[in-house]
């Protein structure tokens, strides 16, 4: 009897375990996550970090239309006044309500680091928490994209951090990760670069809208997501094949073929628009603190060498001279054609010469663990050095670079001249929020140009009237920053994602996110 009732009680227990065995995502994201404050940093696994765990008050549905999120808005007649009300149910993961004061702080930090929120503080009469619901924020004057740019999904987004967070200096990392988002960072299971694991809120309120990108309701269906870095790729592939794993963010396109034929993986790219890569300088230092010797870089670089180096088959990737993107209402390529047409050496030493380069080592940082990076420096390194530059490659893993890229110490110090990086075409259609267009030196992102033309001509498309003004100020922004060489655009691609079958119902936004999935046993 004592047997056969153990049995039964030990059968009971196995089949509720079953019941209850958690349901874990395991996907590799094309890099290690090291930096955990999406407002020191613009690397985009950052970003995919802070949306698991961090919410923002509005933002974009799959229509670039901007959507309350945390928040609802009112706007005043005079589209000076912005009234934002926190929606019922929020909560931080410690239990505490998030408050109107809690968003102004967060925005404020935010504010001093992206380049619209500082346009917008430029023209901010006040920004305050009028009750612990309400959050007004008053211009000085109209600002047409002020929705569209504390709506949009990248770069940095203005995520909603407690005020007590919010409080650090946007030129310190957080130390204290705690947001409201649909999942909770697992502080003790994070080893840096190699894994991270985010457990489900169970107290999130999603909202009842269907989801829709980065809007409408985050409803979790799995326990756990973990992150594991596979800086291998052929390793990811044969973890994804041997069901290891669950899925792969960005796929080499090489190693297509061998996963094509599996009834149990899928391979597919997750959204249309894409990514455009680019190389950035450092303006502080020689030998790019002079325009002559940008430009001649600049002539000897051609996009088809680097694209076909870092892609291979031409169905994944454009020749694209536009510094906001191909495709895009603003997508001119003026000035850029000898990157499109295959570069220029005999310009390029010309302009060298004429600069009087003393042969000052450029040092160009090279990710080596990264898909979408790890061709670009070695290509662009021989161009630069075929154009009589003296290069120093220096390679380093991604999150690396990430950190030193912040120093503005002389290269010989611990500094750079160069490194390759990349942006979602979305995240750089726009002027105004182009990380790459700010020109406030210290202010202004990785490289810190100081060009008033580049901040007027902003604020030039800002009072266009109509479309037609805007395109024809995109114009001289694009003329404007290939003179100058704010960046060197290095073309288009699309990279796709593979993921087991047993994964549905994944939202095919630009930035990969894990509400809405499901993953069946």
């Amino acid at each position: 009897m004592f047997n056969r009732l153990t049995a039964a009680l030990l059968a009971s227990t196995m089949m509720a375990g079953a019941a209850w065995a958690e349901t874990t995502v395991t996907a590799v994201m094309h890099s290690g996550l090291r930096v955990l404050d999406p407002v020191i940093t613009t690397a985009h696994i950052t970003r995919d970090h802070a949306y698991m765990i961090y919410d923002v008050l509005i933002a974009q549905d799959a229509e670039f239309k901007p959507q309350p999120q945390m928040a609802d808005w009112k706007v005043s007649d005079d589209q000076k006044t912005y009234v934002f009300t926190l929606r019922d149910g929020l909560k931080f993961h410690d239990g505490a309500p998030v408050t109107a004061a809690d968003a102004v702080a967060s925005l404020e930090r935010w504010a001093k680091k992206d380049a619209g929120g500082q346009i917008i503080m430029d023209r901010t009469e006040k920004l305050e928490a009028t009750d612990d619901k309400t959050v007004t924020w008053v211009l000085k004057e109209p600002f047409v994209p002020m929705l569209d740019v504390l709506s949009k999904q990248s770069a940095l987004p203005p995520f909603i951090m407690p005020a007590r967070v919010a409080a650090t200096p946007p030129d310190q990392a957080i130390t204290d990760y705690t947001g409201s988002g649909p999942f909770k960072f697992v502080d003790a299971e994070f080893q840096p670069g190699i894994s991270v694991t985010y457990a489900k809120n169970s107290d999130y309120v999603p909202r009842s809208e269907p989801a829709s990108w980065m809007a409408g309701g985050k409803v979790v269906n799995v326990d756990k997501v973990k992150w594991v870095n596979m800086p291998d790729i052929q390793t990811a592939v044969n973890a994804l094949s041997g069901g290891e794993i669950d899925y792969i963010e960005q796929m080499q396109v090489d190693l297509i073929p061998l996963l094509e034929g599996d009834p149990n993986i899928a391979v597919e790219v997750r959204e249309p628009t894409g990514m455009q890569t680019m190389a950035r300088m450092n303006f502080l230092h020689p030998p790019f603190d002079n325009e002559k010797v940008r430009q001649a870089a600049l002539k000897a670089i051609s996009q088809e060498s680097v694209l076909a180096a870092m892609i291979g088959n031409p169905t994944y990737y454009q020749i694209c001279g536009a510094l906001l993107g191909c495709g895009t209402p603003l997508g001119s390529e003026t000035g850029a054609e000898t990157l499109t047409k295959g570069a220029s050496m005999d310009e390029a030493k010309a302009l060298l010469k004429e600069s009087g380069y003393d042969g000052t080592p450029v040092v160009l940082m090279a990710p080596t663990d990264m898909v979408a990076l790890a061709t670009q420096p070695v290509v662009i390194s021989q161009m630069l050095r075929d154009a009589g530059f003296t290069v120093d490659m220096q390679p380093m893993d991604w999150q690396t670079l990430v950190t030193r890229r912040a120093s503005q110490s002389a290269p010989a110090e611990g500094g750079w001249n160069m490194f390759i990086t990349n942006w979602m075409v979305p995240e750089i259609s726009n002027p105004i929020s182009n990380p790459m267009l700010i020109g406030r030196g210290d202010s202004a992102w990785f490289g810190w140009p100081t060009d008033d033309t580049i901040e007027q001509l902003k604020a030039d498309y800002i009072a266009a009237a109509d479309p037609e003004a805007q395109k024809a100020v995109g114009e001289k922004i694009q003329a404007h920053a290939i003179q100058t060489v704010l960046e060197v655009p290095l073309g288009q691609y699309t990279l796709p994602q593979a993921r087991r079958t047993t994964i549905t119902e994944m939202l095919p936004s630009p930035v990969p996110v894990f509400w809405n999935l499901k993953k069946a046993e």
